[in-house]
Order: structure tokens, then sequence, then C-alpha cells
């Protein structure tokens, strides 16, 4: 580990965490949920290479996810359904080929680890999830998980600490980017929302006020993160909650976009994609503008036999040295910030599809939530839609610890249309008189 004091926690860390497996699975897994988002500024501090494989005490705690949640089918495979199974088997299948034919192995395994770590998350929330109860809980899990990363980030405001951005800084709270920071904090704030909205009754007066006054907090800080696309997701999500259940929400929510307006940072932001549109030499392009030309590019560098299954995993960083013209020569490339053009290059036609398939899938397994609790079904489709519009414009796939707070509430979501669909086919069952079969059948 050489002279590093926090490398030396993954041998100790790692005891501990199989220590608590033996003891507690689903526990654990809740634990690390809750904890996990104030984990990355200590995991880069213990990542070490061996053999050109990077890892450290976040590499042993995403295996042990991975290892929690198969013990977890083993023991009651019945719980996962095979629809489910089939929505993410073709997209893991894609990717595992991406892996073989990639010219960074080490990097494409570590990345297609942290794939299946989001599907592990995902079918993890079928063990926790059994009730509506249960579903709540999952919601208070990742309200908890909130804490520390939002009074980190008050400690960065009151420091001067943050992202280097310009002659400013963009708020990253406990997260190594603004961008992670902020799609977390987006789903916070909505799952905020869904618990003043849906335990209104439940809830005392302090307790409520305690929520609206938390929700702001993370509203004032994702302005801070000055991530557009996250604020766009954001309003997105209030805009359509006014429309569909109260409409003296778009009146709050036009009052705060005045506000916003009326910050400095916040106009800087917006008014920087009116300069730097146009591609010349040594001109200074805005994001937007950047992003269309690696977009444009990586898609004119492909070949005819590349376009079923791509170059392979991780390949867009290893190839943006060759065909994206503001690229590092000295660096290790440019990611795609777009989950489209990244897997389309990577994974190809057949990786995108997948993909996609694998949303429509889950949207549809969803819809009987409309029908259950529609107010728990507009934030967890409005999550999933929120999360492919986002897809256009940042690296998503790459954004692991909020990946799994997503997809841990996606799965909880699924894991209630199932068990409750499950529980009313059961009653209908019940209600019918006995048929005997008749014999040769």
């Amino acid at each position: 580990m050489g002279d590093g004091v926090a490398r030396m926690m993954v041998l100790p860390a790692g005891i501990a965490l199989l220590t608590l497996l033996l003891a507690d699975r689903k526990g654990l897994l809740i634990l690390i949920l809750v904890l996990r988002s104030a984990g990355d500024i200590f995991f880069e501090a213990t990542r070490f290479s061996s053999g050109g494989f990077q890892s450290g005490v976040g590499g042993v705690i995403n295996a042990f996810v991975i290892l929690i949640v198969l013990l977890l089918v083993a023991e009651k495979p019945d719980s996962l359904p095979r629809k489910v199974i089939s929505a993410w088997a073709g997209f893991l299948l894609i990717s595992l080929i991406g892996v073989a034919i990639s010219p960074f192995k080490s990097d494409a395994v570590r990345i297609y680890l942290t794939l299946l770590s989001y599907f592990a998350i995902f079918a993890g929330a079928f063990y926790v999830v059994r009730s509506p109860a249960d579903y709540r809980l999952c919601i208070r899990i990742v309200l908890w998980s909130s804490v520390i990363p939002a009074i980190y980030a008050l400690v960065q405001l009151a420091t001067g600490g943050g992202h280097a951005f310009g002659s400013g800084l963009r708020l990253n709270g406990t997260f190594t980017h603004p961008n992670i920071f902020a799609f977390y904090l987006v789903l916070v704030i909505s799952l905020t929302l869904y618990m003043l909205k849906s335990s209104s009754k439940a809830l005392s007066i302090e307790a409520r006020t305690g929520l609206y006054l938390y929700m702001i907090l993370l509203l004032s800080l994702l302005l801070l993160t000055q991530t557009r696309s996250a604020w766009i997701a954001c309003f997105m999500i209030f805009a359509i909650y006014g429309l569909l259940f109260e409409r003296r929400y778009l009146v709050y929510l036009v009052v705060a976009l005045i506000v916003a307006l009326l910050i400095p940072s916040v106009q800087d932001r917006l008014f920087d994609l009116s300069t730097g549109n146009v591609y010349v030499q040594y001109a200074k392009l805005n994001s937007f503008a950047w992003r269309r030309l690696i977009w444009e590019t990586s898609l004119q560098y492909m070949q005819p036999d590349h376009y079923f299954l791509g170059y392979g995993m991780n390949s867009f960083m290893y190839h943006s040295l060759t065909f994206f013209p503001l690229a590092d020569p000295s660096g290790r490339g440019a990611g795609a910030h777009n989950v489209y053009v990244q897997l389309l290059f990577e994974t190809g036609v057949a990786g995108l599809l997948t993909f996609v398939w694998l949303f429509i899938r889950l949207l549809q397994f969803l819809k009987p939530m409309l029908s259950l609790d529609r107010l728990a079904a507009f934030f967890s489709i409005g999550s999933i839609i929120a999360y492919l519009i986002v897809s256009f414009s940042d690296n998503m796939l790459g954004y692991l610890a909020f990946n799994w707070y997503f997809w841990f509430m996606v799965g909880a979501a699924c894991s209630l249309v199932a068990t409750t669909s499950k529980a009313k086919s059961e009653v209908r069952q019940s209600a019918l008189p006995g048929i005997r079969p008749s014999a040769g059948k």
C-alpha cells in the first residue's frame, strides 16, 4: 500500500464487511446505502494499482454489494421477477462482449463491474421492499444518506472549497464532481417532496417544517453546483408535479426562477451558452458546443464494421485522443458526455438498443403503479424520464454513487408493483371456488 495511510484501511474494511455479511446481509446492504454518498473522497484516497488494475475500499464495497445480492437471490430466487432479469440481460450481455473487444481490458473490466453493481443494487431492492411501508423505508434511507453530503457542502461553502471552475467554484459535496452531486440532489429533492405529500397527515408540524427547510437547503446547494442539466431536470419535476397535482407549485416555481436568475453565478452559467458556439483555431467553445464537437467527430470516426458492436468498453476515451481535435495528448482522453453516443461508439447499435429496451421494459413494469400509488408512480417514472433526458449531455453511466441511489429507488418501485400485484392475485385466487382437475389432465 506504500505510504498511504488511507489505503491501509482496505484490508480492515474488507474484514469488517465480511463480518457484517455473515451477520445480516440485508442490514449490510442498507448500511452501505446510508453511508455510500459520503464515501467518494475517502475511496479516492484508498485507490491503488496492481497489475494495471485499480482498486481500493470502493472496489471492495462494490464487490460486497454484488456478493450480497447474489446470496439474497440464491436464498430466495422467486423474489426477483424474471421480467426484470430479462430486461437487464441483453444490456449486460452486450456490455460483456464490449469488455472482450476493448483495447483496455483492465479499465473495461472495472467499468463492467460498475454496471453489474447497478443491477445488483436494483435487484437488492426487491429483497428490501415487501410492502408500502418498506418502500417508504427506502425513501428514508436515501434521505438519511444526504445528511453528511449536505453538511460537507455547507463546510465547503464556508471555507471556499469545492471544484475549481473558471474564476469561481462549484460545490461538489462529498462527491468527486459537481455533476454527480447535482443529480444526486435532484433525486433527494424529489423524494423529499414525495414524503411531504404522501405522508402529510402522518407527519407532525415540526417534521413537515423541517422537511420543507431541508428541501430549500438542498435546492440552494443544487444551484451552487452550477450543473445546468440538473437544474432543468429539477425544474421539469416541479413543473409537471404542479400541472398534475397542485397548481400553486407553478407559482412557487416562477418565483424561484426569478430569484435564481438574480444570482450572478446562475446568470453566468446560462449566458455562457450564447458565446463560443463555433469551432475555430484557438477559440474557446462553451460546454454545449464542446459536446457537440466531440459527438460529431466521434460518429464521423466510426467505421461501418464497428456499427453493430462498437469498439469495446472504455474505447471512447482511448480513441478520442485520435478523433477529437481538443483532446489533451498527455491525458486519458475525453468522455462522450452523452450516454447514447458513448454506447453507440463502445457497444454499437446492439448496446444502444438493449439499453433503450431496458428502460422501455422498466416503464412497462411500472405502469400498474399508476393505479396503486399515483404520486409514487409520478416520481418513479419521472425520475426515469429525467435520467434519460440528462443522459443526452452527461456521462451518467460513470456516476457510480448517484446511480446506486437511482437504481435502488427504481428497484424499490418495481418491487412494490410486483409485491402488490402478487398479493392481489393471491386474494383473487383464494376467492375462487376449488376446482378439481379431471382425470388425465
